[in-house]
Parts: C-alpha cells; structure tokens; sequence
C-alpha cells in the first residue's frame, strides 16, 4: 500500500506490505477462541443472573462484546487485536492512518456480511489484488504488517 503524507509542501511514500491470507485467518482464528471465551463468560453469569429465558438479551449481550471487543483493539491498540498483533499486522485506513471509530464499527459488523452466504466476503480476499475482503471494502480498511515497506496496493 503506498502511503503518501505531506511534508514541506512535497508528497512522500513508503510502502506497507499487505498481509497474507493465511495471516489473517490465523489471526481471527486466535481472536474467535478469545473473544469466544469471553462471551461464554458473560453469558453464563448472564443465566445465572437472569435464568434461561433471556434469549434476546443474550444475542443483544453477544454483538456487545463481539463489535465491542473489534472496536477497543482497532482504534485504542494501534489497529491490532490480541491474534493481529500475536502475528505483526494491524488494521489502516487506505491512507495508513488509523480507523476511527465509525470505521471499527462498520468494519466489525462487516465481518456478518462477509460471512452471510458461504463466507464468500471471506474468500473474496484470495482473488483481490489487495486482499481485501467485503468487510476492508465497506469499511475502506486494508490490513498490512506492521512496520513493513515492500508489496504496494493500487488504490
């Protein structure tokens, strides 16, 4: 990805190199198992709570954690949830900067549209120049490894 920032009126660029498929996946696998016992945590203090009939409740409580957890990490850690940065990449804006929180929470919910029919907003990724999946798309995200300079974007 080429970032260009404005220095004494002349443009600059470097180059983030964009993170590779099997990265990413392995870096949402990690955060899936965290993020899963998370939720079971809060949902089982929830029955206890509450009892068993509070089904709403307990899928309103999950998306809570699940767009609440992607937000804190994207836009308060440097665009890196735990897997992200277990594995050097992080989450940009197509300029490099970071995503504000509209973005994380576009971005997040994104993440439900790549998986509606066959995860294909997932494997679009593999056939996209910039690997980008549907949810980089609405959010206008790409993920690349951190500190890095070699494989450019075409925006």
């Amino acid at each position: 990805m080429v970032e260009k920032s404005k220095i004494g009126g002349a443009y600059s660029e470097s180059a983030m190199e964009l993170a590779g498929i099997g990265t990413r996946f392995a870096a949402y696998f990690i955060d899936g198992i965290l993020l899963g016992v998370v939720a079971i945590a809060a949902l089982m203090l929830l029955m206890l709570v509450f009892g068993t009939s509070t089904g709403f409740l307990m899928q309103f409580l999950a998306l809570v954690i699940y767009v609440g957890y992607y937000w804190y990490f994207w836009t308060r850690r440097d665009g890196q949830t735990p897997g992200k940065s277990a594995l050097g990449i992080q989450v940009v804006k197509a300029d490099g900067t970071e995503i504000s929180d509209v973005d994380a929470i576009i971005r997040a919910i994104g993440y439900q549209v790549s998986s509606l029919v066959f995860c294909l907003g997932y494997i679009w990724a593999i056939f996209d120049q910039n690997n980008q999946s549907w949810h980089d798309k609405l959010a206008r995200t790409y993920v690349v490894r951190k500190d890095s300079a070699s494989h450019t974007v075409r925006v």
